[in-house]
């Protein structure tokens, strides 16, 4: 899941969220690995303009720091960056602090790159807008070999070119997941032909399987035999009979019907999703993530 409270657009933040704070995601990734849960995720926004701050909020906590505070609190929930804007960072930097955190939390990294879409703040940075559809395909071979076992990771390339430079300590995993995240055909086109794994940005489900078919022909046709996982963010859920109105394009109901209509992700070939819950505070949140663990999980 997507952690709350550290991002809160408007699109999907609960009204509590606003008056939350690091306590509240210290208590919510523990509930995460006590209710089994594969990954907590985390965002990435450097600033947000002035224009777009109504809409997205100026709320991001930085995915690096989040992620390594919830791993000195966790032990097995693996951690995701959903997805980090690497283009804004040159990447032995962004290498240097996802090792580390990899290297800190024992191997839990799951490392989810994306283009990014505010213009303002790549401007901000000096990056190029423009093209970080380019940058970002480069920036993921560099960062394959700066993230990979060498002490000393070498890459060349147009906008990239290092050796000699070695960075310790290196991440814990022989090979750091890279899941590359966006809809659009380059997005879909990256994943295939760079990515560990597929994060779609809000496909609803009946574009998914047209999507996955897509995503599944790029690979074979350049010859790439390596799975890939294939995610997919699911419809708002509300496990039981909601008191109050969680709205129309909720998925609410006891756990067998939660888990039917979930199933039907996997029909279409996806590998794991991502869920999130309506709620009205922390402890609803809890209490929701615990019912999902225990009674729709297992028939999945």
């Amino acid at each position: 899941m997507q952690l709350p409270v550290q991002s809160q657009s408007t699109l999907y933040a609960e009204g509590w969220e606003a008056a939350a704070g690091p306590a509240d995601l210290v208590e919510i990734a523990r509930a995460a690995e006590r209710a089994g849960f594969d990954y907590v995720a985390s965002c990435d926004h450097v600033a947000i303009p002035r224009r777009l701050a109504a809409a997205m909020s100026t709320v991001w906590y930085d995915p690096v720091a989040t992620l390594a505070h919830l791993a000195g609190v966790t032990e097995r929930v693996r951690l995701l960056s959903h997805v980090a804007v690497v283009g804004l960072r040159h990447p032995l930097l962004t290498a240097k602090q996802y090792a580390t955190l990899d290297h800190l939390s024992a191997g839990r990294l799951i490392l989810g790159v994306g283009a990014g879409h505010v213009r303002e703040e790549f401007e901000a940075v000096g990056a190029d807008f423009e093209r970080r559809g380019a940058v970002l395909d480069e920036t993921i071979d560099a960062l394959r070999a700066a993230l990979g076992p060498a002490e000393f990771p070498e890459h060349h390339g147009k906008l990239y070119d290092f050796e000699g430079l070695g960075q310790r300590p290196r991440p814990a995993q022989e090979k750091v997941p890279i899941w590359v995240g966006g809809s659009s055909p380059a997005a879909v086109r990256r994943a295939a032909l760079r990515g560990d794994g597929w994060l779609p940005q809000g496909d609803p489900r009946d574009r998914l399987p047209a999507q996955i078919a897509r995503l599944t022909r790029l690979r074979e046709e350049a010859g790439v035999e390596e799975p890939i996982t294939v995610g997919a963010i699911t419809e708002p859920l509300y496990v039981g009979a909601p008191a109050w109105d969680v709205g129309r394009r909720t998925l609410a109901g006891p756990p067998g019907r939660l888990a039917e209509s979930l199933r039907a992700y996997r029909a279409m070939g996806v590998h794991q999703i991502q869920v999130r819950f309506r709620c009205r505070g922390r402890s609803e949140l809890i209490d929701q993530m615990a019912a999902f663990g225990a009674d729709v999980a297992p028939h999945l």
